[in-house]
């Protein structure tokens, strides 16, 4: 009897977790993962609240295991295409088609990804030990497809993998914000069709001379905000400093959701009708975060003197390492921050999507010049080229945040570079 009714009670437990992660997945897919309260979870799977938390202790630890279900189940999967392919076979466009059509997977991932860069977040180390093991199941198709000539004998297969995983997760993002525009799978199978040709490959056919008639002034990287250019007085300028300083750490380490105005004025230590003062709502304060950050990224990122599109383009990893040593925090707001904004609800939504299609229509005029120039070889794309660098750039910093010391983002891009770019 003692043994049944255990064996019972547990298989209600075992019930009731598993009620309350299914309607966490439903509403996190829905509502976003910060419009979601572990009360609106409890009454979804008909559980108490204190009888949820006996289940899980935080929201974050139910994300982490949310996904980790969801992820366990993709490197099943992965395992499995990868023995059944054929010699050689290339199987990651299959994959990410199987992730667009789960349902939720890609709000979910994008969640997770942000929430959990934060070092001190409770699924960190998971989500660090998931790209190395993705990097490792990579590594070991990538092996195999160059030993059976599918990718050329001179690629590097470890950056190669650290790259394109990079620019799948990035592509994941993007994709949410331009979902007619950015095309996850048949963007992965233009960038696998590449690597069967040798790094920095071009025809030896190729006009080399600049056409002058395609040629035209190098764009400007339009921007989604105004900065704050009331003078003031210095007081005033060095408290609005200040609070956006503290402001851009806590958005990074908590997400927008998570963090109140009462939180950012307690560590800028003024009451909350000063913070109030400086930025009258919530929705002000995070537009003049991303607004700062965009200011000092394009300060890192600033293309003095570049006589054309080439030089502007191959000058990007000097700006990426700049970023990434003297302002990492610009990295992690962004980090989360373009991750939680995923549903179309949260205030930040429209200043991503904008900034994303904005990138999209500089960095696809940039390329289009550099291969007027006679920079970028008439085999690639410059649709494609400016989508993949976006992606690529934007994964490096995700996986940076997990990996700071073994990940060299600005020694990537310019191997990418170098690959796209090859000199004449």
């Amino acid at each position: 009897m003692t043994t049944t009714a255990t064996g019972s009670r547990h298989a209600r437990a075992a019930a009731t977790r598993q009620r309350i992660l299914s309607a966490a997945h439903d509403l996190f897919v829905a509502h976003g993962y910060r419009s979601t309260s572990l009360r609106d979870i409890a009454a979804a799977a008909s559980v108490s609240h204190p009888g949820l938390l006996g289940h899980f202790a935080s929201k974050d630890d139910l994300l982490g295991d949310v996904v980790a279900a969801l992820e366990a189940d993709n490197e099943s999967v992965f395992s499995a295409i990868a023995a059944a392919a054929e010699p050689g076979e290339l199987v990651f466009s299959g994959i990410a088609e199987r992730n667009a059509r789960t349902p939720g997977y890609l709000e979910l991932f994008a969640a997770l990804t942000g929430e959990a860069s934060a070092a001190g977040h409770p699924a960190h180390a998971r989500m660090r030990e998931r790209y190395c093991r993705l990097r490792s199941l990579s590594v070991d198709v990538l092996e195999d497809a160059k030993y059976h000539g599918v990718i050329a004998a001179d690629r590097d297969v470890d950056g190669e993998t650290v790259r394109h995983t990079a620019g799948w997760d990035g592509l994941q993002l993007l994709s949410q914000y331009l979902p007619e525009r950015v095309d996850v799978v048949e963007t992965l199978e233009e960038r696998e069709n590449l690597w069967a040709l040798p790094v920095a490959w071009r025809d030896p056919d190729d006009d080399l001379s600049s056409d002058a008639d395609a040629a035209g002034p190098l764009p400007e990287l339009r921007t989604t905000a105004t900065p704050d250019t009331d003078p003031g007085y210095a007081v005033g300028r060095r408290r609005r400093t200040q609070i956006l300083a503290d402001a851009t750490r806590l958005f990074a380490r908590d997400g927008y959701g998570d963090t109140s105005l009462q939180d950012i004025a307690t560590a800028v230590g003024v009451s909350k009708s000063t913070l109030l003062h400086h930025y009258p709502s919530k929705e002000l304060l995070l537009s003049a975060v991303l607004t700062e950050r965009d200011s000092a990224i394009n300060d890192n990122q600033r293309f003095t003197g570049a006589a054309s599109a080439g030089e502007v383009l191959r000058s990007i990893p000097d700006g990426a390492a700049l970023s990434a040593q003297d302002e990492p925090g610009l990295i992690e707001v962004y980090a989360v921050l373009s991750c939680e904004a995923v549903p179309a609800a949260h205030p930040a939504h429209d200043y991503f999507a904008t900034r994303f299609a904005n990138a999209l229509e500089y960095f696809t005029e940039l390329f289009r010049l550099a291969q007027a120039d006679g920079d970028l070889p008439a085999h690639r794309d410059p649709v494609h080229e400016a989508t993949w660098l976006i992606a690529m750039w934007d994964g490096l910093q995700y996986q940076w945040l997990y990996d700071r010391e073994r990940l060299d983002i600005a020694t990537h891009l310019r191997a990418h570079l170098d690959d796209v770019l090859p000199p004449r």
